[in-house]
């Protein structure tokens, strides 16, 4: 396991490498840079910058010399300085822009985690024994909605509630005099106060889909003859459940650690918008619309590096849950 654990992590290397280029390239694909983008927002409001004014600007930016060069000067930033390169759009360090949105980012990526497998394991197992009674039909029901309901649609309507209903300050992760304070205990229940709303709304998709798929595994499971075999034995009911098919079952769900981060964090754009979130989707839909290569291609550069983390602790779990599952 060892060897197999080090073997990955000398292949995320070249990996690592690859995407970051791949990236660097797809950000700079549309027409024209960073530069024309300034130049268009300025002439909006009517004012001119004449050709001389716009190579200035990219002799400063670097955007004048040939991608390849900007690529290695920029990975060479990283490699020896930890240096993300300046944001264009910010006039800001990158390294200085992404950090605390990638912390929030995560601290709301694991709270949805948690809270998917939280309900979507015990109510999965659930429909599968007591396949086809009242409750299976209702959480059915359930899983049917929450795949269907968009979740925006879910955001503004819970962001409604919780301000009407309940009088609770939505919108954003932080009140407003905790959001440029230092970090503190003060500070982090304030947080947890706050995390609920979006914690609801980003785990209901993923929840109701992978209430289907353990529910699935569990009937593929019942039915087998080591199930019929333990349960002869007269092992308990629970036991016969958790020691034997639930660990077969579970899988899917180790499985999805891999893209459920990155995806956490790419796919909850139009949430994080409506919500106000301070996490890293709307800094990056922000970035990719302005062209800023190198703030846009520091959030890719993590995205692929938590997705390659990610499938490695998948593969590792794997082999720990499944006895199936083994190198040779």
């Amino acid at each position: 396991m060892l060897a197999f654990i080090g073997k990955r992590l000398l292949w995320m290397i070249p990996s690592l490498f690859a995407i970051s280029f791949l990236a660097f390239v797809l950000i700079q694909l549309p027409p024209g840079d960073y530069v024309t983008t300034y130049i268009a927002t300025l002439a909006s409001s009517n004012e001119v910058v004449d050709q001389n004014t716009a190579a200035q600007l990219r002799e400063r930016f670097g955007l004048d010399q040939p991608m390849l060069i900007q690529y290695l000067k920029w990975m060479w930033g990283i490699l020896s300085r930890g240096d993300f390169g300046i944001s264009f759009e910010w006039q800001q360090p990158v390294s200085g822009l992404i950090w605390e949105r990638m912390a929030l980012t995560l601290i709301l990526a694991l709270a949805a985690l948690i809270a998917t497998w939280a309900i979507a394991l015990p109510i999965g197992v659930y429909s599968a024994v007591r396949k086809y009674s009242i409750g299976d039909y209702f959480f059915t029901a359930f899983t049917f909605l929450g795949l269907a309901i968009p979740s925006f649609l879910l955001a503004l309507v819970l962001m409604y509630v919780a301000a009407v209903e309940f009088g609770q300050d939505v919108g954003g992760l932080f009140s407003s005099e905790f959001e440029t304070a230092p970090w503190s205990i003060a500070k982090m229940l304030n947080l947890l106060s706050h995390l609920w709303l979006p914690v609801i709304i980003l785990a209901v998709s993923s929840t109701a889909s992978l209430i289907r798929v353990m529910r699935a595994n569990m009937l593929d499971e019942l039915p087998k003859p080591y199930v019929t075999t333990a349960r002869a034995k007269g092992l308990s009911e629970f036991r016969l459940l958790v020691k034997y098919p639930l660990r077969i079952a579970l899988n899917p769900f180790i499985s999805t650690i891999a893209w459920l981060l990155p995806n956490l964090i790419s796919g909850s754009v139009v949430v994080a918008i409506v919500l106000n979130l301070p996490t890293a989707a709307p800094l990056l839909l922000q970035a990719l619309m302005a062209q800023d290569m190198y703030l846009a291609g520091a959030f890719v550069l993590l995205i692929c590096a938590l997705t390659l983390i990610g499938s490695l602790i998948s593969d590792i779990l794997l082999a720990l849950v499944d006895p199936r599952i083994r190198l040779e």
